[in-house]
């Protein structure tokens, strides 16, 4: 052989070798999956419910016109503080001024009417009581008369005395009984006088009362001219103007309101809670309140309400309350009450709530992205499957329900492989979940990347490489 060709063989000889060498080692790789590693730890965990919604006054009150007509005043502008009760705003109120005075006018004639009817029931007592004391005087000087006649007669009967002296007291008898019937229809006329005198009063009483009740009625009105401050706060918004005309309306029609006065001793931060975090707020839970306007800072609050009804993300509308589908998101109203809020801030800001709804004091922890669901059939399976050439056994439909069942749990690194095992997790941090069962402190556990854990099989071969980057859940 020339010697030439000897270093080209040797070279093919050794690519030989070589490619011989990795072939083998491919092949002896072949099924093992790459995978990312953490351990189980033992730290603090905190779970966070975090909800955006805007900064609001726990109490505020939207002012609407009580009256129709022009504004004739604003005696208030944004910004100011006002006192309950305080005048803020004057509506054109001419005729209602003229309808008061007109019935105030009214009144003072009813009042005098009846003072005259009042004088004269008093002048009518007095009548019947002068007609009484006649009546009794009559009556008197009728039993004298009736005595004398009756002495005449005794005396005329016993011819002591002429008949002329015996008929002059009989026809004076006659005289005083005419005089004692006619005193007796006087007084009946004077109390008759007096009973009339007295339905006079009543009516005129009665009238008073009358236009008392219109009185107020028209004053009433009047007073719905004037705009009065319905709690101590501050005048949120104010959109309209000297010479607008408001119109009485629905409650917060543009042409109806006046200005919103809010209670800004109590600021809330209004939130929106997802459906599936609601059931972990409770009431009195701290939280932390950020505001866009005032970035850099932190407010602390809690929770003093939480809402029980259903909010569709879409319209604002409650689930109730609509025809669309239920399967839209959802979310649940939960006010945060500040618990020092500064003095720039202001109603209808954007905030975040980070709500705390429970924390945990040195318990065992993983990342949130190990965890993972396999059926209860696929962890059954052994790896490569059965290649019985037995015929099948009858399904039983039981059995089969039983093997769809999810389990919860992670991947642990058992030397080369991976075993799926169960666990009964906590509370969910912002990274991390509490691991009650199932895992100790220390244990390797599969952490990335996302697709291997999607798709990684119990009992796989493994190779951990934590220098491959992790790809994060939803990334795949």
């Amino acid at each position: 052989m020339n010697r030439k060709w000897k270093p080209i063989l040797i070279l093919v000889l050794l690519l030989a070798i070589a490619g011989g060498v990795y072939a083998s080692i491919k092949w002896n790789q072949r099924g093992i999956v790459t995978v990312q590693t953490s351990r189980a730890v033992r730290q603090d965990l905190t779970s966070i419910v975090t909800a955006s919604g805007e900064i609001k006054p726990k109490n505020y009150i939207t002012i609407g016109a009580n009256a129709q007509g022009i504004i004739t005043a604003l005696l208030v502008k944004e910004g100011d503080h006002v006192k309950k009760g305080e005048v803020v705003a004057r509506i054109e109120s001419i005729q209602a001024k003229a309808d008061v005075e007109a019935q105030k006018a009214a009144l003072n004639s009813a009042l005098s009417d009846s003072a005259a009817a009042e004088d004269g029931l008093k002048v009518m007592d007095d009548t019947v009581a002068t007609a009484r004391a006649t009546l009794e005087k009559t009556k008197a000087q009728a039993d004298i008369s009736r005595l004398n006649w009756q002495r005449s007669k005794e005396l005329y009967d016993s011819k002591l005395i002429a008949q002329q002296d015996y008929e002059a007291k009989k026809a004076d008898y006659a005289q005083q009984q005419a005089a004692v019937r006619e005193d007796e229809a006087r007084l009946k006329q004077a109390i008759a006088q007096r009973a009339q005198a007295a339905a006079q009063l009543t009516s005129a009483q009665r009238h008073i009362a009358q236009m008392e009740a219109t009185l107020d009625r028209y004053s009433d009105v009047l007073a719905k001219h004037e705009a009065l401050a319905p709690l101590d706060g501050v005048v949120t918004d104010l959109p309209v103007r000297v010479g607008e005309t408001v119109v009485q309306g629905v409650q917060n029609s543009a042409a109806s309101t006046i200005m919103t006065i809010a209670d800004m001793s109590l600021i809330t931060a209004e939130v929106k809670v997802d459906e599936t975090d609601i059931v972990n707020v409770q009431l009195n839970q701290i939280a932390n309140v950020s505001i866009d306007a005032i970035p850099n800072r932190v407010f602390q609050g809690h929770v003093i309400e939480i809402g029980n009804t259903a909010i569709l993300r879409s319209t604002g509308v409650a689930a109730s309350q609509s025809a669309t589908s239920s399967q839209e998101a959802k979310d649940f109203k939960v006010v945060i009450a500040l618990d020092n809020p500064p003095e720039e801030i202001r109603p209808g800001l954007s905030c975040e709530g980070r709500i705390t709804t429970a924390t945990r004091q040195n318990v065992t922890t993983i990342p949130i992205q190990a965890l993972t669901v396999r059926q209860k059939g696929d962890l059954e399976t052994p790896p490569g499957g059965s290649k019985s050439v037995q015929a099948a056994a009858p399904v039983d439909p039981a059995a089969e329900k039983a093997k769809r069942v999810e389990v919860q749990g992670v991947f642990v690194i058992n030397g080369d492989r991976a075993e799926f095992r169960k666990l009964e997790t906590g509370i969910t941090g912002a990274t991390d979940i509490e691991v009650l069962s199932g895992l100790k402190p220390g244990d390797e556990i599969v952490t990335g990347s996302y697709k291997v854990i999607r798709t990684l099989r119990n009992g796989a071969r493994i190779k951990v490489d934590n220098k491959a980057p992790v790809i994060a859940a939803g990334a795949a």
